[in-house]
This record gives C-alpha cells, sequence and structure tokens, in this order.
C-alpha cells in the first residue's frame, strides 16, 4: 500500500518546523524569562591572569557572595580521565585563595537590575597580589616555568604515547621525509545567544529549578544533584529555547553550580545572563594546538608512517565531564584519517596554563588532526612534484574494505573516500581552476586550489566513551512516543535541539513509520521532569541515536495500533497497513484517531490482552558502540594577493557522506554554517594572549567572525553509503562542516604561493602572516 506521506518522511525537505516560532520572535530563551521577585545576578571577575587572592572587600550591606558563602551547600567541580598519570585540581566555583586566569569568577553580586548589579560589581574590591603568568604551552613545559597548580610536579595535565605497526621499517624504507610544525590558533565559541540560567526553589514541590542553556539538562541535573548533595528528584533542569551551543554549552560551569546554589540561600528567583566580554574571557575556548609532523612516503607518495607530537593548551581547568585530556586524545586517534596508514607513532601532552579552560567545540579537535595531517599530505605531493588530490586518493581506504580498523583502533563502518575527492574536484572544476592558475603566474594576484579530506566519528556508544575513561559513559538515548486520545502524536525525547532542525527531522522519522502528517507530530524536549533521561545533543550523536529511539518506539507502537485496529475491523493484524493517518486492509479502515480513543476512553472495545493506552519508551544503543564515521572532502579556491597578504575565497565545493539522508534541507544547513565556522578558524578567529596572560580579543571589534561578505555561495555534493551499524542506515554529520576548512584552505594558499617558498602551517591566515611569510621566503 503506497505511503500517503512519503514526500514528507525521511529524504524529504520539509520545511523546519521551529522556524515558525523563530521567524516571528516567539521563542522562548534564558534571557526571555521573567519571574515574580525575580533578581539579577552579575559575577566579580579576575582581572589578574594568575595571583594569590588576598581578600574581597564586599560594600556594606550589599548582596555580595563569596566563596565562604557556598562552602558546604556546593563543592568544587573535578574532572578526572581514568588515563594513568592525569592530575586533577578542583575547578572551584568563586576563587578563594588563588585566581588562575582572566575571567575566573570571585564572586557574585544581587540587584534588582542588571545595570544595579554592574555597579555593584564595580564597587567590590577584589585584592589580587599578582603571580608571573604562564601564556605559552611550550613554555609552561620548561622546568622552571610558574606552575598553574602548585600540588602539580609540572604543569602537564597527561601526556599518552603510542608505537604502532612498524614505524622503523617504514621509515627506512622511505623515499621522502617530510617535517611540518603546524599550529592552530585558539577560539571562543560565539552562540549567537550566550550563556544563562535562571534558578529558584519551588517549596510546593520540594525542588530546586534550573532553567539553563545546556546542550543536555538530565546529565546536568545528574552532576548537579551530586556538586549540591541533593537527590535528583528534587532537582529540575530546563533547557528552554537555545540559540546556539556548539559545544560550548556541553560542560558544567562553575556560574551554573553557584547560581543553584544561591536559589537555596535567598527567597526569589535568580537570574544570571553572561554579557559578550564575559563569554570571550571566561567561557570554555577551543582548538589552541601545535602538532610537530613527520611523514616518511614511498616514492608514489603511498604514506609509509607518520609520526606526531602533539601539544594542546588547555588553560587553567580540566572541564566536566568532558577532562582536560578531550583534544589530545581524539586528535591523535583521527589523525590517520581516512587513509590507509598502518605504522603511527605520537605523542601527546596537554599543558595548563593562565587561560579560560578549553572545552568541546564544534568538530572537537577533529579541525587541528585534519589541519596535521591534510596539510602533510599536500607537503608530500609537493616534495614528489604530483597532484595533491592524486595522493589522497591513493592512500585511501577502498570501498571494499569496509568494515576498515584503523591504525587506532577504530571501526569505520562504511564510505567511499575517493569519489569524495572526485566529487569535489568536480563542483569546482579542477581542470579549469589549473587553467586559471597558470594564467595568474607571475602576477600579483594568484590563484590556488586546496583539498582537505577527513573522516567524522559520530554517534559514539558506550565502548568508545568508556575507552576514554569520561566521569561519564554516553552509552544510550530515549524516546517516548505517544499517540494522545485524540490521535495527535508527541515524541519527547531527551536530546536538546539548538539549531539543527531536529524538531522536523524527528518528525519525519515518525511520518516514515507510521505515515502520519508531521504537522500532526510535535516534538517536546529539554525539560527533565518530562522527557525520558537522555544525554544530550553533542559528538553529531542526537539524529543517529534519538532518531533511532524514535524509529524503534514507532515500529512498537505500530504494532500495537494495528493489533487494536484488526480488532475493530475484525480481521488479522498482518493484513493491514498504516496510510495517511489511518489503519487500512482488504476488510476495511479506521482511522488512529478511532484506535486511540478505544486505547484510552474505550477500554471495552479493547482485547483484554491488550494494555490501554499508546505509548511506548525505547532506549537506543547502536549494535557496534564504536560510532559510525561519516566522510568528506572540502575544496577551497582561492586569490592571494602577493602585495597586501590577502586571501580571497572564490569558490568553495564539499562533497560528503553522512550516510542516510533524513532531510537534504537541513544538512545542507548544517554544512553551510560548519563551513562558516570553519572559514572562521581559517582566516579570523583567535583568542590572543599578552605576556600577563590579559586577553587582547575581548569584544567583536578584537575577535573577528565571518561575515556574509567572508562565506562564499558554496556547492554540494552529496554521497550516501549508508551504516550497517544504524536505524536506516544513518551517520552524523553537525559537525562536518567545520573540520575541513582550515585545512582546504590553507593548501589552496600554499598552492598559489608554493613556488615563492611560502607554506602555510597556522591558522588563521591573516594578511599579515601571508605578507610575512611572502617577504621572508624572498630574503632566504
Amino acid at each position: 500500500m503506497p505511503k500517503v506521506h512519503a514526500d514528507k518522511a525521511v529524504g524529504a525537505r520539509q520545511p523546519r518546523n521551529e522556524d515558525r516560532r523563530h521567524l516571528r520572535g516567539k521563542g522562548h530563551f534564558v534571557a526571555d524569562i521573567s519571574m515574580p521577585r525575580m533578581q539579577e545576578v552579575a559575577f566579580v571577575r579576575s582581572q589578574v591572569a594568575h595571583g594569590r587572592l588576598l581578600g574581597v572587600e564586599r560594600p556594606p550591606g550589599a548582596p555580595v557572595f563569596l566563596a565562604e558563602d557556598l562552602a558546604g551547600r556546593a563543592k568544587p567541580i573535578v574532572s578526572v580521565a581514568a588515563t594513568p598519570g592525569f592530575k586533577s585540581s578542583d575547578y572551584v566555583l568563586l576563587a578563594h585563595d588563588k585566581v588562575r586566569f582572566v575571567g575566573e569568577p570571585v564572586a557574585m553580586v544581587v540587584a534588582p537590575t542588571r545595570a544595579e548589579c554592574e555597579d555593584l560589581a564595580e564597587q567590590v574590591v577584589v585584592d589580587v597580589d599578582p603571580l608571573p603568568a604562564v601564556v605559552d604551552s611550550l613554555a609552561a613545559l620548561e622546568p622552571d616555568s610558574p606552575l598553574v597548580h602548585e600540588h602539580w610536579d609540572d604543569n602537564r595535565f597527561v601526556t599518552i604515547t603510542g608505537d604502532l605497526g612498524e614505524v622503523d621499517g617504514a621509515i627506512a624504507s622511505a623515499a621522502v621525509t617530510v617535517r611540518k610544525t603546524y599550529d592552530m590558533g585558539r577560539h571562543c565559541g560565539v552562540p549567537l545567544e550566550t550563556r544563562g540560567c535562571v534558578a529558584y526553589y519551588d517549596d510546593r514541590l520540594d525542588q530546586l529549578v534550573l532553567y539553563t542553556s545546556t546542550q543536555f539538562p538530565h546529565v546536568i541535573r545528574s552532576i548537579l544533584a551530586q556538586q549540591l548533595g541533593m537527590e535528583e528528584r528534587r532537582l529540575r533542569v530546563v533547557a528552554p529555547d537555545v540559540g546556539g551551543g556548539f559545544g560550548i554549552k556541553n560542560n558544567l560551569y562553575p556560574e551554573e553550580v553557584a547560581i543553584a546554589a544561591l536559589a537555596m540561600i535567598v527567597d526569589h528567583p535568580v537570574r544570571w545572563v553572561e554579557d559578550r566580554w564575559e563569554h570571550l574571557v571566561s567561557a570554555a575556548q577551543a582548538r589552541e594546538h601545535r602538532y610537530e609532523v613527520t611523514a616518511h612516503a614511498a616514492e608514489d607518495g603511498t604514506l609509509l608512517a607518520v609520526e606526531v607530537d602533539l601539544v594542546v593548551d588547555a588553560g587553567a581547568y580540566s572541564v566536566w565531564p568532558w577532562t582536560a585530556g578531550m583534544d589530545a586524545g581524539m586528535a591523535i586517534g583521527i589523525i590517520p584519517g581516512p587513509y590507509r596508514l598502518q605504522a603511527y607513532r605520537y605523542r601527546a601532552t596537554t599543558v595548563a596554563t593562565n587561560k579560560a579552560p578549553l572545552g568541546p567545540y564544534r568538530g572537537v579537535a577533529r579541525p587541528g588532526a585534519c589541519f596535521a595531517i591534510e596539510r602533510t599530505i599536500d607537503e608530500v605531493a609537493l616534495a614528489l612534484g604530483l597532484e595533491a588530490k592524486d595522493v589522497r586518493m591513493r592512500n585511501m581506504i577502498g570501498p571494499d574494505e569496509f568494515p576498515y580498523t584503523s591504525v587506532t583502533g577504530k571501526t569505520y563502518d562504511s564510505g567511499n573516500y575517493a569519489a569524495t575527492v572526485r566529487a569535489a574536484a568536480d563542483l569546482v572544476d579542477h581542470d579549469a581552476v589549473r587553467r586559471r592558475q597558470q594564467a595568474s603566474a607571475g602576477t600579483s594576484k594568484r590563484i590556488g586550489i586546496g583539498y582537505a579530506s577527513y573522516t567524522e566519528q559520530t554517534a559514539h556508544g558506550q565502548a568508545e566513551w568508556a575507552s576514554r575513561g569520561l566521569p561519564v559513559v554516553f552509552g544510550f538515548e530515549s524516546a517516548t512516543v505517544t499517540v494522545d486520545p485524540s490521535g495527535g502524536i508527541t515524541v519527547r525525547v531527551g536530546i536538546q535541539s539548538h539549531g539543527q532542525g531536529l524538531e522536523t527531522t524527528l518528525a519525519q522519522v515518525v511520518t516514515e513509520v507510521l505515515d502520519v502528517d508531521p504537522a500532526n507530530v510535535s516534538v517536546a524536549h529539554g525539560d527533565t521532569d518530562t522527557a525520558p533521561y537522555g544525554m544530550g545533543t553533542f559528538a553529531s550523536r542526537s539524529m543517529v541515536m534519538a532518531g533511532g529511539a524514535t524509529y524503534k518506539a514507532c515500529e512498537t507502537l505500530a504494532v500495537k495500533i494495528k493489533e487494536i485496529a484488526a480488532h475493530l475491523i475484525g480481521c488479522p493484524a498482518e493484513t493491514l497497513e498504516l496510510s495517511g493517518g489511518k489503519v487500512e486492509g482488504p476488510a476495511g479502515a479506521v482511522t488512529l484517531a478511532e484506535v486511540a480513543d478505544a486505547a484510552y476512553l474505550h477500554m471495552e472495545r479493547l482485547p483484554r490482552e491488550i494494555d490501554p493506552c499508546l505509548e511506548v519508551t525505547h532506549r537506543y544503543r547502536p549494535s557496534i558502540e564504536t560510532g559510525t564515521f561519516s566522510s568528506s572532502t572540502h575544496v577551497a579556491v582561492v586569490e592571494v594577493d602577493t602585495d597586501t597578504g590577502d586571501v580571497a575565497l572564490l569558490d568553495f565545493g564539499v562533497a560528503e557522506d553522512c550516510g542516510r539522508i533524513v532531510n537534504p534541507m537541513i544538512v545542507d544547513g548544517q554544512i553551510h554554517g560548519g563551513v562558516a565556522q570553519g572559514i572562521g578558524t581559517a582566516l579570523l578567529e583567535w583568542s590572543t594572549f599578552d605576556e600577563e596572560g590579559q586577553p587582547k580579543a575581548t569584544t567583536f571589534m578584537d575577535y573577528l567572525l565571518p561575515g556574509a561578505t567572508e562565506v562564499p555561495d558554496m556547492k554540494i555534493a552529496h554521497l550516501e553509503t549508508l551504516s550497517p551499524f544504524t536505524v536506516m542506515g544513518m551517520k552524523g554529520m553537525g559537525e562536518g562542516g567545520s573540520i575541513a576548512p582550515p585545512a582546504a584552505i590553507a593548501n589552496a594558499v600554499t598552492d598559489a604561493l608554493h613556488d615563492l617558498g611560502v607554506s602555510m602551517c597556522e591558522t588563521p591566515i591573516t594578511p599579515q602572516r601571508v605578507w610575512l611569510a611572502i617577504d621572508e621566503a624572498s630574503r632566504a
């Protein structure tokens, strides 16, 4: 029986349900929450990167709260990996003996308005005896470096090493060896909505309620209960509309715990909304990696062995639950990428400095890992006089080799990696670009083309998270699907949608199974009191995990619907099909509303063996729990002005494979947004510090973001190799757009300037850096 709503189910370019409210300004964010007697909170933050906190002087009678006021009410945050040698420290809620970065919270001020809060905050005197700041990650490793945490013997959070395969033998047989150092600049997350939370105590329910802009409300409730010494039944966490997260809202922050504890002290609701200066100096930052890469290759460009020495600047504290070792572990594991690499040696060191802590940000270490290996592929090609895209394809795992176990032990489920390179080359007409490049030779406007390929590990299951030794193992996702007495459908999930269109795509999954109009499906999320326990939205997991849970719940529900319908019609259930909001078969049809009416309001119409109501909860875990792997190749075409160092993006193409595409329009939107962020990484965004640890990029005059003039129209090609490990063959794709642009653009700039002896090895690729590189090469 044909599906009535097939054109709105999986695979359809269905308009986003969320846009109805957001385009009319009807969203409801933390800053929109208003409650009787609610007062605002401002944090007094350290203006010194490193120093002894000698005392804090409060204005007489002012409602200013210090660390001593929270003592016994809330514990400091401790995030420790099970990795041998990992050093722990308390990430205090409010500093009390020492400050370790500019922006660290020292005190809370409460007043009826934010303006009054800030006036009071200016009257709080923070007495700090400055200490030498630890700013550079390599200098932090020197034996005479000041210690960020004085109970440590050095500034290393952790070092991990590995020697995989016959590295020395591969080195001995190599025709060429290439050594390069790559630096990726430090970033801020900069979601449109900054962090914020509202807390109050509900005496009627004996429950502390926290509204917070977070990506994982249930997990926040669990850890917050531990921090406050409460049972979870007495905590409700609500994530209302969330205006972007990108991983920045996927941590437990001291401010959240402090606000929750404050709500237990005062007798009114309290709200804190982060301003942009606070965000740029105190929210979790990202990306600051240094890679020393040595690649050994055969004469035809085949990679024989790769050696990597990685240093990650993790800032002052380890964030919960990801730990300070997150970036190093992720990067080292994924550097082999889509390549058939058999010999790999690495050392990765995570370093503490006097900067805001490092946390997850879209792509989580993979942009740096991709930059390191993809720039190296191009350097190998240059050394051998080969076309870089051909060297890529020569080294890639073939489509007949899946499932493939990488040298680092990751199970790649499916893909056709070389096909993404060919598709990307077609998008920009590679041969035509080469002709334009030849025409620009010798001029001040040089044309270059650069590729970058990657594998993106998504929807990790318990095996992957457990192997990382995190405080939480994110192994499942939940969905509750309910058909109400009127025949309407509600899906409740534990993930959190903050721009990905998940309210739309989950409704399309319901349509795929039950063949109802997605307009009749509501998707509810974000409230721990109403949603089934879930792990939240991160790691490109939500569509695979929550989509899988929704699909399986709907399958179970469909069986019960058919059983009830069969009884009402008087026919075998196996003769019936769901079609267009009805249950139909050769013997007749009933509507879904009629089935629901019997299930809830007229039990006398049900067989005795069938329970009333139409509601199913499914907990989904994939069959293979090491994750599924999306893949992509990005290609950038640039024009470099050798007189000014300016880099202009002329063309950009993305050939991606995320398995079964649920909504192509939403996939394209995720790619557009991710590429825009990747362009920011490549050309603009950079959190810099002076030698005393003072942040130098504290406004949008200093911290530059890509806009309409920096982001070109991009071309997208979709491949669709299905995963054998997931429902419908889906793979995650939410982060992929941000991974490859830095490497693709750097390769394109190098391609444009390689005859001048220029190799771009750090981000952002600013005009100053380009001009200086050209000038230095000319003097060599």
